[in-house]
């Protein structure tokens, strides 16, 4: 396979769907792939980086159990214990992050879903945002019905975070309290109430290269918006604690992959990034164009100023993508 053919391919409208043969992703040479990557990433997105930062706004004592999460009650990991914070302390944080640059703005709440006085805090907190700050904004909790998700749009907030995680046939392996098909049914329920949908993935839990393909086909058939790529911080107390942490080239490899088959999405570096050298660098020129910022991660996080810095020094724009909703 001409991988660079592959890419001007993709350029004039190939697609790779589920089903076809994708081995040869894994025997590329990692340069002239990453360097295909770049070239569709430029055709369809340009040269402008949406950069988010989020908060976490209700932590610990999660009912779900999911292998690699800090804040699963299910897991020992002395992770810090709140409930939904105040919105004054959110629209702080919020104006901050706004003030050196960044643009779109998520709450992330850990649980199954929220109750319904946590579901009043957060579109209260949603409402104030949108009135006294020009952020683009986004949501992250958990699986919403369909009429919390037309409330949740109506306060402004115009994207909605809910990662698929890994393939459906790994999912099982990851997380028994819910399932891939309650994560599909949600995006779907997210995507009727007109929101843009990010979703993504945790890779180096075990997966195979194979799983990292079938996640990537079925965002594609989702008509997925954002694609956060987290790798794998492996934390103590969790059952994924004793796992290898992944090398820059595999991360790569899969950065490079998703943006061939999910050509025209943000792609996002989220946590993991400890792993990449230079912040990243040349994950920026293998297909991604996104990235969250800040201090706010679980597993590790990114000055702003240096991703500013950064970013514009390899010739990206920086800036909102869309009106604000």
């Amino acid at each position: 396979m001409d991988i660079l053919k592959l890419a001007d391919e993709i350029i004039g409208g190939k697609r790779i769907r589920r089903g076809a043969d994708t081995d040869f992703f894994l025997t590329a040479d990692l340069d002239s792939l990453c360097t295909g990557a770049d070239r569709i990433r430029k055709h369809f997105c340009g040269e402008h980086v949406d950069l988010c930062s989020i908060i976490n706004g209700k932590s610990g004592k999660c009912s779900e159990n999911c292998r690699f999460c800090a804040q699963s009650a299910h897991n020992c990991t002395g992770v810090s214990e709140y409930s939904f914070l105040d919105k004054e302390t959110i629209l702080k944080e919020c104006l901050h992050n706004e003030e050196k640059g960044v643009h779109r703005f998520s709450i992330v709440t850990a649980g199954r879903t929220l109750s319904d006085g946590d579901f009043e805090k957060a579109v209260d907190a949603y409402t104030t945002l949108h009135e006294k700050t020009h952020m683009l904004l986004c949501g992250s909790h958990g699986l919403l019905t369909e009429e919390q998700f037309r409330r949740l749009r109506a306060t402004g907030v115009n994207r909605y975070h809910c990662n698929i995680e890994t393939s459906r046939r790994n999912f099982p392996n990851i997380c028994t309290t819910h399932t891939y098909e309650d994560k599909i049914a949600c995006i779907q329920r997210a995507q009727k109430a007109g929101f843009e949908v990010c979703s993504g993935g945790i890779i180096g839990m075990g997966e195979t290269w194979e799983d990292r393909i079938d996640m990537a086909i079925s965002l594609a058939e989702l008509g997925v918006n954002s694609i956060p790529i987290n790798a794998l911080m492996p934390i103590p107390g969790t059952p994924l604690e004793t796992l290898p942490r992944l090398s820059e080239e595999d991360i790569l490899r899969t950065v490079a992959i998703f943006r061939y088959i999910v050509p025209t999405a943000q792609i996002r570096l989220a946590a993991g990034r400890d792993l990449l050298q230079d912040c990243g660098k040349r994950a920026f020129l293998s297909g991604a164009n996104s990235t969250i910022t800040g201090d706010m991660l679980t597993t590790s996080g990114n000055d702003i100023h240096a991703d500013v810095s950064m970013l514009k020094a390899m010739g990206f724009a920086l800036g909102q993508e869309s009106e604000h909703a």
